[in-house]
Protein backbone atom coordinates (compact mmCIF):
# COMPACT_ATOMS: atom_id res chain seq x y z
CA UNK A 1 0.00 0.00 0.00
CA UNK A 2 1.34 3.44 -0.97
CA UNK A 3 1.90 6.00 1.80
CA UNK A 4 -0.43 9.04 1.99
CA UNK A 5 -0.07 11.37 -0.97
CA UNK A 6 -1.22 14.57 0.65
CA UNK A 7 -1.25 16.16 4.11
CA UNK A 8 -3.74 18.98 4.61
CA UNK A 9 -2.33 21.45 7.14
CA UNK A 10 -4.90 24.23 7.23
CA UNK A 11 -7.94 25.63 5.46
CA UNK A 12 -8.51 29.37 5.21
CA UNK A 13 -11.25 30.96 7.28
CA UNK A 14 -12.68 33.21 4.55
CA UNK A 15 -12.39 30.92 1.49
CA UNK A 16 -11.75 27.32 0.45
CA UNK A 17 -7.99 28.00 0.18
CA UNK A 18 -5.81 25.25 1.65
CA UNK A 19 -2.19 24.84 2.71
CA UNK A 20 -0.74 21.36 2.58
CA UNK A 21 2.17 19.11 1.68
CA UNK A 22 2.27 16.82 -1.35
CA UNK A 23 4.55 13.84 -0.69
CA UNK A 24 6.65 12.43 -3.56
CA UNK A 25 9.71 10.24 -3.97
CA UNK A 26 11.95 13.22 -4.76
CA UNK A 27 10.72 15.40 -1.91
CA UNK A 28 7.78 17.05 -0.21
CA UNK A 29 6.06 19.89 -2.07
CA UNK A 30 4.44 22.74 -0.09
CA UNK A 31 1.05 23.61 -1.52
CA UNK A 32 -0.42 25.65 -3.07
CA UNK A 33 2.36 25.47 -5.64
CA UNK A 34 3.09 26.89 -9.08
CA UNK A 35 4.98 24.51 -11.40
CA UNK A 36 7.13 26.03 -14.17
CA UNK A 37 6.91 24.12 -17.44
CA UNK A 38 9.99 22.41 -18.85
CA UNK A 39 8.34 20.82 -21.89
CA UNK A 40 11.45 19.27 -23.41
CA UNK A 41 13.38 18.59 -20.19
CA UNK A 42 14.28 22.25 -19.85
CA UNK A 43 12.53 25.35 -18.59
CA UNK A 44 13.31 27.57 -21.55
CA UNK A 45 16.44 29.73 -21.18
CA UNK A 46 17.09 28.62 -17.57
CA UNK A 47 19.42 26.08 -15.96
CA UNK A 48 18.39 23.78 -13.14
CA UNK A 49 20.70 25.79 -10.88
CA UNK A 50 18.58 28.83 -11.70
CA UNK A 51 15.46 26.92 -10.71
CA UNK A 52 16.96 25.79 -7.41
CA UNK A 53 18.00 29.37 -6.64
CA UNK A 54 14.40 30.43 -7.26
CA UNK A 55 13.20 27.76 -4.79
CA UNK A 56 11.16 26.00 -7.45
CA UNK A 57 9.89 22.83 -5.74
CA UNK A 58 8.58 20.97 -8.82
CA UNK A 59 8.59 21.33 -12.60
CA UNK A 60 6.49 19.85 -15.39
CA UNK A 61 7.71 18.07 -18.53
CA UNK A 62 5.86 16.74 -21.56
CA UNK A 63 5.52 13.04 -22.35
CA UNK A 64 4.54 13.53 -26.00
CA UNK A 65 7.54 15.71 -26.85
CA UNK A 66 10.06 13.60 -24.94
CA UNK A 67 8.69 10.37 -26.44
CA UNK A 68 9.33 11.75 -29.92
CA UNK A 69 12.69 13.35 -29.11
CA UNK A 70 15.02 12.02 -27.76
CA UNK A 71 12.80 9.02 -26.87
CA UNK A 72 11.88 7.77 -23.41
CA UNK A 73 13.87 4.54 -23.86
CA UNK A 74 17.02 6.62 -24.31
CA UNK A 75 16.19 8.75 -21.26
CA UNK A 76 15.66 5.59 -19.21
CA UNK A 77 18.98 4.21 -20.45
CA UNK A 78 20.68 7.40 -19.27
CA UNK A 79 19.24 7.17 -15.76
CA UNK A 80 15.77 8.69 -16.09
CA UNK A 81 14.58 12.24 -16.55
CA UNK A 82 15.92 13.56 -13.22
CA UNK A 83 19.46 12.44 -14.03
CA UNK A 84 19.15 13.38 -17.70
CA UNK A 85 18.36 17.02 -16.91
CA UNK A 86 20.24 17.33 -13.59
CA UNK A 87 17.14 17.97 -11.48
CA UNK A 88 16.87 16.35 -8.06
CA UNK A 89 13.43 17.67 -7.10
CA UNK A 90 9.99 16.38 -8.13
CA UNK A 91 8.79 16.28 -11.73
CA UNK A 92 5.25 16.01 -13.05
CA UNK A 93 4.84 14.71 -16.59
CA UNK A 94 1.67 15.35 -18.54
CA UNK A 95 0.30 12.70 -20.86
CA UNK A 96 0.16 14.30 -24.28
CA UNK A 97 -3.54 14.99 -23.81
CA UNK A 98 -3.02 18.71 -24.39
CA UNK A 99 -1.36 17.86 -27.72
CA UNK A 100 -4.60 16.11 -28.69
CA UNK A 101 -6.01 19.65 -28.55
CA UNK A 102 -3.05 21.73 -29.75
CA UNK A 103 -1.97 19.39 -32.58
CA UNK A 104 -5.49 18.54 -33.76
CA UNK A 105 -4.51 18.84 -37.43
CA UNK A 106 -1.92 16.06 -37.21
CA UNK A 107 -3.66 13.51 -35.01
CA UNK A 108 -6.55 11.08 -35.19
CA UNK A 109 -8.46 9.83 -32.16
CA UNK A 110 -9.15 6.11 -32.21
CA UNK A 111 -10.87 3.90 -29.61
CA UNK A 112 -7.49 2.46 -28.63
CA UNK A 113 -5.64 5.80 -28.40
CA UNK A 114 -4.37 8.73 -30.44
CA UNK A 115 -2.40 8.41 -33.66
CA UNK A 116 -0.08 11.37 -34.11
CA UNK A 117 1.81 12.32 -37.22
CA UNK A 118 4.99 13.66 -35.66
CA UNK A 119 5.33 17.45 -35.89
CA UNK A 120 9.06 16.77 -36.39
CA UNK A 121 9.14 14.40 -39.38
CA UNK A 122 5.60 13.21 -40.06
CA UNK A 123 6.19 9.69 -38.74
CA UNK A 124 3.23 7.91 -37.11
CA UNK A 125 3.10 7.30 -33.35
CA UNK A 126 0.20 5.65 -31.53
CA UNK A 127 -0.24 6.81 -27.93
CA UNK A 128 -2.46 4.47 -25.90
CA UNK A 129 -3.48 4.67 -22.23
CA UNK A 130 -0.98 1.91 -21.50
CA UNK A 131 1.91 3.19 -23.63
CA UNK A 132 1.64 6.65 -22.07
CA UNK A 133 2.10 5.06 -18.63
CA UNK A 134 5.09 3.10 -19.95
CA UNK A 135 6.66 6.26 -21.37
CA UNK A 136 6.29 7.96 -17.99
CA UNK A 137 7.75 4.93 -16.21
CA UNK A 138 10.77 5.34 -18.46
CA UNK A 139 10.97 9.01 -17.54
CA UNK A 140 10.72 8.21 -13.82
CA UNK A 141 8.55 11.24 -13.05
CA UNK A 142 7.06 11.63 -9.58
CA UNK A 143 3.54 12.43 -10.80
CA UNK A 144 2.14 11.21 -14.11
CA UNK A 145 -1.06 11.92 -15.96
CA UNK A 146 -3.25 9.53 -17.98
CA UNK A 147 -4.03 9.99 -21.66
CA UNK A 148 -7.15 12.10 -22.11
CA UNK A 149 -9.02 14.15 -24.69
CA UNK A 150 -8.87 17.88 -24.08
CA UNK A 151 -12.02 19.00 -25.90
CA UNK A 152 -11.62 22.38 -27.61
CA UNK A 153 -13.95 25.32 -27.07
CA UNK A 154 -16.54 25.79 -28.43
CA UNK A 155 -17.87 22.24 -28.60
CA UNK A 156 -21.39 20.85 -28.42
CA UNK A 157 -22.64 18.93 -25.40
CA UNK A 158 -22.82 15.80 -27.56
CA UNK A 159 -19.21 16.10 -28.75
CA UNK A 160 -17.95 16.86 -25.26
CA UNK A 161 -19.86 13.90 -23.82
CA UNK A 162 -18.45 11.61 -26.51
CA UNK A 163 -14.89 12.75 -25.75
CA UNK A 164 -15.51 12.34 -22.02
CA UNK A 165 -16.70 8.75 -22.38
CA UNK A 166 -13.47 7.86 -24.18
CA UNK A 167 -11.40 9.76 -21.61
CA UNK A 168 -13.03 7.88 -18.72
CA UNK A 169 -12.41 4.54 -20.41
CA UNK A 170 -8.78 5.48 -20.96
CA UNK A 171 -8.49 6.59 -17.32
CA UNK A 172 -9.62 3.15 -16.13
CA UNK A 173 -7.18 1.44 -18.50
CA UNK A 174 -4.32 3.67 -17.31
CA UNK A 175 -5.11 2.96 -13.65
CA UNK A 176 -5.23 -0.79 -14.30
CA UNK A 177 -1.88 -0.65 -16.10
CA UNK A 178 -0.23 1.53 -13.44
CA UNK A 179 -1.52 -0.16 -10.30
CA UNK A 180 0.45 -3.45 -10.41
CA UNK A 181 3.75 -1.54 -10.73
CA UNK A 182 3.39 2.02 -9.32
CA UNK A 183 7.17 2.49 -8.71
CA UNK A 184 6.48 5.30 -6.21
CA UNK A 185 5.01 7.32 -9.08
CA UNK A 186 1.66 8.98 -8.43
CA UNK A 187 -1.06 8.87 -11.09
CA UNK A 188 -3.63 11.66 -11.13
CA UNK A 189 -7.04 11.51 -12.79
CA UNK A 190 -8.09 14.36 -15.10
CA UNK A 191 -11.60 15.82 -14.94
CA UNK A 192 -12.91 16.82 -18.37
CA UNK A 193 -16.37 17.89 -19.52
CA UNK A 194 -15.87 21.29 -21.13
CA UNK A 195 -18.22 24.06 -20.02
CA UNK A 196 -21.02 21.63 -19.12
CA UNK A 197 -21.61 21.22 -15.35
CA UNK A 198 -23.36 17.86 -15.71
CA UNK A 199 -20.41 16.43 -17.61
CA UNK A 200 -17.93 17.81 -15.08
CA UNK A 201 -19.96 16.09 -12.35
CA UNK A 202 -20.06 12.84 -14.31
CA UNK A 203 -16.29 12.98 -14.81
CA UNK A 204 -15.46 13.80 -11.18
CA UNK A 205 -17.73 11.02 -9.88
CA UNK A 206 -16.40 8.38 -12.27
CA UNK A 207 -12.75 9.23 -11.59
CA UNK A 208 -13.26 8.90 -7.85
CA UNK A 209 -14.80 5.48 -8.42
CA UNK A 210 -11.64 4.51 -10.28
CA UNK A 211 -9.70 6.09 -7.35
CA UNK A 212 -6.55 8.10 -8.04
CA UNK A 213 -3.95 9.56 -5.64
CA UNK A 214 -4.80 13.05 -6.92
CA UNK A 215 -7.10 14.85 -9.34
CA UNK A 216 -6.65 17.49 -12.01
CA UNK A 217 -9.14 19.79 -13.71
CA UNK A 218 -8.30 19.75 -17.40
CA UNK A 219 -9.82 21.43 -20.42
CA UNK A 220 -9.70 24.99 -19.10
CA UNK A 221 -7.97 27.88 -20.87
CA UNK A 222 -8.64 26.27 -24.25
CA UNK A 223 -10.47 29.20 -25.81
CA UNK A 224 -13.24 30.02 -23.36
CA UNK A 225 -13.67 33.33 -21.55
CA UNK A 226 -12.13 34.11 -18.16
CA UNK A 227 -15.62 33.92 -16.65
CA UNK A 228 -16.16 30.46 -18.13
CA UNK A 229 -12.80 29.24 -16.80
CA UNK A 230 -13.71 30.51 -13.34
CA UNK A 231 -17.14 28.91 -13.54
CA UNK A 232 -15.62 25.52 -14.37
CA UNK A 233 -13.16 25.73 -11.48
CA UNK A 234 -15.78 27.00 -9.04
CA UNK A 235 -18.16 24.18 -9.97
CA UNK A 236 -15.62 21.34 -10.18
CA UNK A 237 -13.24 21.91 -7.26
CA UNK A 238 -15.80 21.07 -4.53
CA UNK A 239 -16.63 17.81 -6.35
CA UNK A 240 -13.12 16.48 -5.68
CA UNK A 241 -12.03 14.85 -2.40
CA UNK A 242 -10.46 17.18 0.16
CA UNK A 243 -7.94 14.57 1.34
CA UNK A 244 -6.19 14.51 -2.04
CA UNK A 245 -4.37 17.18 -4.08
CA UNK A 246 -6.38 19.24 -6.56
CA UNK A 247 -4.63 20.54 -9.68
CA UNK A 248 -5.79 22.93 -12.42
CA UNK A 249 -3.83 22.47 -15.62
CA UNK A 250 -2.68 25.52 -17.58
CA UNK A 251 -3.11 28.49 -15.20
CA UNK A 252 -0.37 31.13 -14.97
CA UNK A 253 -1.83 34.63 -14.59
CA UNK A 254 -1.49 35.86 -10.97
CA UNK A 255 -5.17 36.78 -10.72
CA UNK A 256 -6.15 33.32 -12.04
CA UNK A 257 -3.94 31.64 -9.44
CA UNK A 258 -5.46 33.72 -6.66
CA UNK A 259 -8.99 32.82 -7.76
CA UNK A 260 -8.23 29.10 -8.04
CA UNK A 261 -6.44 28.97 -4.69
CA UNK A 262 -9.45 30.57 -3.02
CA UNK A 263 -11.58 27.82 -4.60
CA UNK A 264 -9.42 25.13 -2.96
CA UNK A 265 -6.93 24.32 -5.73
CA UNK A 266 -3.43 23.19 -4.72
CA UNK A 267 -1.38 22.97 -7.94
CA UNK A 268 -0.97 24.91 -11.20
CA UNK A 269 1.31 24.91 -14.23
CA UNK A 270 1.74 27.20 -17.21
CA UNK A 271 4.27 28.16 -19.89
CA UNK A 272 3.21 31.80 -19.47
CA UNK A 273 6.07 33.20 -17.30
CA UNK A 274 8.81 32.14 -19.72
CA UNK A 275 6.74 32.73 -22.87
CA UNK A 276 5.96 36.28 -21.77
CA UNK A 277 9.61 36.80 -20.85
CA UNK A 278 10.77 35.86 -24.34
CA UNK A 279 8.57 38.66 -25.69
CA UNK A 280 9.75 41.25 -23.17
CA UNK A 281 6.81 41.11 -20.78
CA UNK A 282 7.20 40.95 -17.00
CA UNK A 283 4.85 40.48 -14.07
CA UNK A 284 4.99 43.30 -11.55
CA UNK A 285 3.05 44.27 -8.44
CA UNK A 286 1.21 46.90 -10.51
CA UNK A 287 0.47 44.72 -13.52
CA UNK A 288 2.23 43.46 -16.64
CA UNK A 289 5.12 45.55 -18.00
CA UNK A 290 6.53 45.60 -21.55
CA UNK A 291 10.25 46.28 -21.19
CA UNK A 292 10.55 47.09 -24.90
CA UNK A 293 8.50 50.27 -24.55
CA UNK A 294 10.54 53.38 -25.32
CA UNK A 295 9.58 54.88 -21.95
CA UNK A 296 12.16 52.54 -20.36
CA UNK A 297 15.09 53.72 -22.52
CA UNK A 298 16.64 55.81 -19.71
CA UNK A 299 14.82 54.31 -16.75
CA UNK A 300 17.32 53.57 -13.95
CA UNK A 301 14.90 51.74 -11.65
CA UNK A 302 14.62 47.98 -11.39
CA UNK A 303 12.01 45.96 -13.23
CA UNK A 304 9.73 45.86 -10.17
CA UNK A 305 10.84 48.06 -7.25
CA UNK A 306 8.89 45.86 -4.83
CA UNK A 307 10.60 42.62 -5.96
CA UNK A 308 13.59 41.08 -4.18
CA UNK A 309 14.81 38.83 -7.01
CA UNK A 310 18.36 39.17 -8.30
CA UNK A 311 17.17 40.69 -11.56
CA UNK A 312 15.22 43.51 -9.94
CA UNK A 313 17.95 44.31 -7.41
CA UNK A 314 20.77 44.26 -9.98
CA UNK A 315 19.65 45.47 -13.42
CA UNK A 316 17.90 48.64 -14.55
CA UNK A 317 14.94 48.76 -16.89
CA UNK A 318 17.17 50.68 -19.28
CA UNK A 319 19.67 47.81 -19.41
CA UNK A 320 16.97 45.16 -19.76
CA UNK A 321 15.38 47.09 -22.62
CA UNK A 322 18.79 47.38 -24.29
CA UNK A 323 19.18 43.59 -24.17
CA UNK A 324 15.90 43.08 -25.97
CA UNK A 325 16.52 45.79 -28.55
CA UNK A 326 19.95 44.24 -29.21
CA UNK A 327 18.37 40.75 -29.36
CA UNK A 328 20.74 39.45 -26.71
CA UNK A 329 19.85 36.06 -25.23
CA UNK A 330 20.39 37.36 -21.71
CA UNK A 331 17.23 39.47 -21.94
CA UNK A 332 14.73 36.56 -22.05
CA UNK A 333 16.78 34.71 -19.43
CA UNK A 334 16.63 37.59 -16.95
CA UNK A 335 12.92 38.20 -17.46
CA UNK A 336 12.25 34.45 -17.15
CA UNK A 337 14.09 34.45 -13.83
CA UNK A 338 12.00 37.37 -12.61
CA UNK A 339 8.64 36.05 -13.83
CA UNK A 340 9.10 32.63 -12.24
CA UNK A 341 10.35 34.23 -9.02
CA UNK A 342 7.30 36.48 -9.04
CA UNK A 343 4.81 33.59 -9.32
CA UNK A 344 6.64 31.36 -6.84
CA UNK A 345 6.70 34.18 -4.27
CA UNK A 346 3.12 35.19 -5.05
CA UNK A 347 1.84 31.69 -4.25
CA UNK A 348 4.20 31.30 -1.28
CA UNK A 349 2.84 34.51 0.28
CA UNK A 350 -0.72 33.22 -0.08
CA UNK A 351 0.30 29.94 1.55
CA UNK A 352 1.83 31.85 4.49
CA UNK A 353 -1.38 33.84 4.89
CA UNK A 354 -3.41 30.62 5.01
CA UNK A 355 -1.12 29.11 7.66
CA UNK A 356 -1.12 32.30 9.73
CA UNK A 357 -4.89 32.57 9.56
CA UNK A 358 -4.87 35.97 7.87
CA UNK A 359 -6.60 34.80 4.67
Amino acid sequence: MMPPTFTLLKTATRSRARAGILHTLHGDIPTPVFMPVGTQATVKSLTTDHLRTLNVPIILSNTYHLALRPGTDLIAELGGLHHFMNWDRPILTDSGGFQVFSLAKIRKIKPEGVMFHSHLDGSKHLFTPESVIDHQRNLGSDIMMPLDICTPHPATHAQTAHDLDITLQWAAQAKNHWEPDPRNQLLFGIVQGGIYPDLREKSATALQTIDFPGYAIGGVSVGESKAAVEAQIRHTAPLLPDDKPKYVMGLGEPENLKFAIDEGIDMFDCVLPTRLARHGHAFTATGRLNIKNATHTRDPQGLDPTCSCGVCTTYSRAYLRHLFMAKEMLGPTLLSLHNIHFLIQYVTQIRTQILEGTR
